[in-house]
This record gives structure tokens, sequence and C-alpha cells, in this order.
């Protein structure tokens, strides 16, 4: 499917060199998760799956903040309102509620090529659960990452627990979630959560870009695989790792790209892959 950015309210998106680029666009709102982004973010993704030219992904934002999380306005008048339902019926319609919301970042998880989050003052709320959904994560000095549900008498349910086990400490995790406390660039950094941190927006986005073309320069069907193969190794036990990755390299390695990287590399040339198909 072919995406524009004039078919979206809340995101900027472009595709440029194999490298596409989302950007959060509603600065003046703090670029919070109204209820038009979340379907906004699967609309993108699904764009990236079926665009075989995207070889990296970068995530960022514009304004003073990353994000601070999901818009409350939505909260307040969506599916935490009373429907006058029966209780029952109220309670099935809203699980299905937040597993659309969960969607719009299993997306992001599941992407068949590598993500990268550039974030930059706060990335409160929701945009943990973002950012914990990529692969990768760059941040200015400024920045900070909250467990923002906490505070507001939530229990977070869109993906930062179940993904931020596999970035930080079991302790770590606990006091961040139990009190709502920032977490900023220099701690987060020391704990391996973010890859980078970069002096300005500027030089993190830069940082980003280098890192998005070195991804895009490598064989694309190598590069999918092993984020298939990651992901499966997190969520299965290492047999299981195993095995997945055998049946894997049976069936992908019988293409060209590995005796054209092969062949680059004795040259010392700049081996050049052709795009998965769509």
């Amino acid at each position: 499917m072919k995406l524009s950015s004039g078919d979206l309210t809340t995101l900027d998106y472009r595709v440029e060199d194999g490298i596409a680029r989302v950007t959060l666009n509603r600065p003046a709102e703090l670029n919070t998760m109204n209820k038009a982004f979340w379907p906004e973010m699967i609309q993108v993704f699904h764009a990236i799956d079926a665009d075989p030219s995207v070889r990296c992904v970068i995530i960022a934002s514009t304004g003073k903040h990353f994000t601070a999380g999901l818009d409350l306005k939505m909260a307040s008048s969506g599916a935490l309102a009373n429907s006058g339902a029966d209780i029952g019926r109220q309670r099935e319609a809203f699980r299905r509620h937040v597993k659309e919301l969960q969607e719009s970042f299993n997306v992001i998880d599941n992407c068949r090529v590598p993500v990268i989050a550039v974030c930059h003052g706060g990335c409160i709320g929701g945009g943990v659960d973002l950012v914990t959904a990529c692969d990768i994560r760059i941040c200015t000095s400024d920045a900070f990452f909250v467990i923002q549900e906490i505070n507001i008498a939530i229990v977070a349910d869109v993906g930062t627990l179940q993904r931020i086990p596999h970035l930080l400490p079991q302790g770590l995790i606990r006091e961040l979630c139990y009190t709502g406390r920032r977490f900023p660039a220099a701690e987060a950094a020391k704990w391996g959560f973010v890859n980078r941190v970069a002096d300005s927006h500027e030089a993190a986005l830069a940082a980003a870009d280098g890192m998005a073309r070195d991804i895009a320069a490598k064989s694309p069907l190598a590069i999918t695989g092993i984020k298939q193969v990651l992901n499966y190794g997190r969520d299965h036990s290492v047999a299981d790792g195993l095995e997945y990755v055998a049946v894997w390299n049976a069936g992908m390695l019988q293409g060209d790209d590995v005796a054209q990287a092969v062949t680059a590399q004795m040259a010392k040339t700049q081996a050049v892959f052709a795009n998965l198909t769509g």
C-alpha cells in the first residue's frame, strides 16, 4: 500500500534511500497519543512492511518532548467511560479496546526491518511502550523516560511491562514502574537501555541516520532473518531458538546474497544487495 504524510494527521512519513522516517508531528500538544495516532501507526507500519525498498526505520519527534504519552482526554471520554451497557459487556469491549492499542506497538516489534527510536525531552507513558518495541534507542543528553501509568493509577498495558524485562534488570524495572520517577539519559545509558546519547536533537538524528545507512547497506534478507531469529529467541527457549535459526538458514541461505557478500569481502569492495520482493 502507498501512504504519504497527506494521509495522516499525527505522523509524518517518507521513505528515502531505503530508510523510512516516521515523525510524531503534534508538538503543540506535546505529541500526545490521541485517537487518530493509534490506527495511523498501524497504517504506517503496514505500508513499511509492504514496501520492499525499506531496509530500516527511524522514529523521531518534534517540539519540546518526544511524547507526553496517552491523550488523557481520549482516555476519559473513551473506553474508560461508562456506556450504560451491562458491566460484563462493558469490560469485554474495554479488553478489545486495549488489544487494539497494543497492536499499534506490536507492528513496530514485528516489523520485518530494524526500527531505531530517536528520543529527546520527555518520553513518557505510551512513549516508553513505543520505544521498548523498537530495536535500538538513541537519545539526547536531556532526555528522560517515565513509566507514567502508576502516576495516574493505571497498570501499563500496551507493552512496557512485557518488553522492558528484556532490556533492564528486574529490580530497576520494578522501581521505575512502582515509583513513576524519571529515568534520565545518563542512567538509561549506564544500564544499556539506550544505545547512544547525543548532545543535541540534531546530533541524535544524525547518529540514527548513520546507523540506519549502515544497516541499509547490508543484505536485507540477512537483516530480516536476524530480527526474526532474535525476536523468536526472546520469546522461546534456547533449544527452540536454535531449531528456528537452523530451519531459517536452511530455507533462506539458498539465494545470491552470501556469494555476493563473500566476493565483495575478498575484493575489498561494497556489495550491493537487491531489495526483498513485495
